[in-house]
């Protein structure tokens, strides 16, 4: 088990009810990995005959800056000539141990690995890469495709499911609700569901999902968060790649937005993308969600003014009573003062078998009109992050709108210090430069 509290800031608006649990969001781990050598695992594997008389070592340093680090992923961009390499091996500098790394492919490769002991602020930590044969890597976290939905899992646990296939409505007469492109469920560490699909109240809400629900399109509305409606819709429309490794799961899904009444029948007005990076930690599950829409055709859309409408997530049925549920922001706002607000993050939780879990989502700086003003619904347990509630935006032909959030799923109350923490580690990452590059004579 790892430590990875934060100093957490009194919060007076907190409910009553939190009072009924003693559990917090106290410590984190990482699943196990079995491996005596972590490899690389998308470089490949190699076998001890390819391996040179003299191979190359290269030190890279880790800046822990204004923060202190403790599970922190740190994203390093491999220079031109490692990229064709087979076999690599991380290692600390300081103590010799081997550290679980892995390569996150695209046209700019990045080594990704956590800083599992406590880096402090100020401080640094040197790692040494080098070329050398490794056993088979361990994969503790999963991206497992059915045909039908892909399943993320670390150290063996559920984190999420991503619903490929279109999920009929519960009531076969009302399949204008049917939905496909969207998270359900998430679910805490104990395996515990903690969003909802198809609410009775809202059936148009699906967990976890993007849309602009007040839009127009060459001149007419469109509106695909209220698919009832008839004026708008989102459908999965494919799955680009997807695998684990060691250090963390990924895929990437395409969607589109679909304007049903254009002329001449359904037409896109845009293309989404999702690129998911889920971490191999366990005590509580974090994921990375980078979404980005580009125009469909040469005519752009417009997003108009409206107190809703962007990332928005619907949490579990028990917390459709108020009393069983809470929101809590990073200004310390709640459900009586916290709607339309701009913070940095939002946490809704609440209570579930006898036990409090909730769900963090966290905005990145360089998000659209950060800190975006967020919806949180004074009576049913779902919030969105609305850029549309500061004035209306287009998007262009050519220019396309990125967002990214960061997801924290924890079990027992929510701890300020603990996702302040996670915030900046998000916002400002740990920076990783080259000390040194040479070579070395390997033992045999």
């Amino acid at each position: 088990m790892i430590n990875f509290r934060g100093e957490s800031r009194r919060v007076a608006s907190r409910r009553a009810f939190l009072k009924r649990s003693t559990t917090a969001l106290v410590t984190w781990a990482v699943a196990p990995t079995p491996a005596i050598v972590p490899a690389v695992s998308s470089l490949g594997q190699g076998t001890p005959g390819n391996v040179e008389r003299k191979s190359r070592e290269l030190t890279i340093e880790v800046l822990a800056g204004e923060y202190e680090r403790q599970n922190t992923p740190v994203f390093f961009p491999l220079p031109e000539t490692w990229r064709d390499e087979q076999c690599l091996a991380l290692k600390r500098a300081d103590t010799g141990a081997l550290v679980d790394a892995q390569v996150e492919s695209g046209p700019s490769p990045r080594l990704v690995w956590l800083i599992r002991d406590v880096l402090k602020a100020g401080q640094t930590r040197r790692y040494t890469l080098t070329r050398e044969v490794t056993a088979p890597p361990p994969l503790p976290v999963v991206a497992a495709d059915d045909g039908r939905s892909l399943i993320v899992s670390a150290g063996g646990r559920p984190v999420l499911r991503y619903n490929a296939a279109i999920l009929p409505a519960p009531d076969p007469q009302q399949s204008v609700y049917e939905r496909s492109g969207y998270i359900y469920p998430l679910f805490n560490p104990l395996g515990q569901a903690v969003t909802d699909d198809f609410p009775p109240d809202h059936a148009h809400q699906h967990s976890v999902w993007f849309a602009w629900s007040k839009a127009t399109f060459e001149g007419h509305e469109l509106n695909c968060w209220e698919f009832f409606q008839g004026k708008g819709r989102v459908d999965h429309e494919g799955l680009e790649e997807n695998g684990g490794g060691a250090v963390f799961a990924h895929f990437t899904a395409r969607l589109r937005h679909v304007d049903p009444n254009a002329r001449g029948g359904p037409k896109t007005a845009l293309h989404e993308t999702w690129k998911l990076l889920v971490y191999n930690i366990t005590e509580v599950f974090i994921f990375d969600a980078d979404l980005t829409q580009t125009c469909a055709t040469q005519s752009p859309v417009q997003v108009l003014e409206n107190s809703y409408g962007g990332l928005a997530i619907r949490g579990h049925r028990n917390w459709f009573d108020v009393s069983n549920s809470e929101y809590l922001t990073s200004e310390g706002k709640t459900r009586r003062d916290g709607n339309q607000t701009r913070p940095r993050w939002v946490d809704l939780h609440g209570w579930i078998d006898g036990k409090v879990s909730g769900i963090s989502v966290l905005d990145h700086p360089d998000n659209f009109r950060f800190p975006q003003p967020v919806r949180l619904h004074p009576e049913k347990p779902y919030f969105c992050f609305a850029p549309p509630r500061l004035g209306p935006f287009k998007i262009d032909p050519g220019n396309a709108y990125r967002s990214r959030y960061r997801f924290l799923v924890h079990r027992g109350r929510p701890d300020p210090g603990t996702i302040d923490r996670v915030w900046d580690d998000f916002a400002h990452p740990a920076q990783a430069r080259i000390i040194k590059e040479g070579s070395r004579f390997p033992p045999y």
